[in-house]
């Protein structure tokens, strides 16, 4: 039996073009379902929303996410970050520089006093994000 753990986004209105920015970060699949497609709108204006969507990425990687209709509360989330971390510098600092693009540095990419590399942002979207780099050797 496999189980997977992997981040479920919640957004307002803006699912879309944050799924596709994650595609265009760390590639691979990304399936849409709108909730037009199942008959869930109850706006007609919100049926071109995001009901669910999936990126499965080269590395193994699932982020999921949806809108949230204007009928339920929303509030961006806080208190949580999606980490990456691994020992590939290239591959990761590739990620921080383009998670990085239209946000917001919190903390810069630098050595921590654990050694490696470690660094937290905001991306334009509102989510944050935390990079590890373990240290070579």
């Amino acid at each position: 039996m496999s189980m997977t753990l992997n981040p479920y986004l919640s957004f307002r209105d803006t699912a879309r073009p944050a799924m596709e920015f994650y595609r265009s970060v760390f590639g691979g699949d990304l399936a849409i379902d709108t909730f037009a497609a199942y008959d869930m709108g109850q706006d007609p204006a919100e049926n071109d929303l995001v009901m669910h969507a999936q990126l499965d990425t080269p590395r193994g990687f699932t982020l999921m996410a949806s809108d949230t209709p204007g009928s339920l509360p929303y509030a961006p989330p806080a208190g949580f970050a999606v980490s990456l971390s691994g020992d590939d510098d290239r591959e990761l600092e590739g990620y921080w520089r383009a998670l990085s693009d239209g946000g917001a540095i919190t903390m810069p990419l630098e050595t921590p006093p654990w050694g490696g590399r470690f660094g937290m942002l905001t991306d334009r979207f509102g989510v944050d994000w935390m990079v590890s780099i373990a240290p070579q050797g």
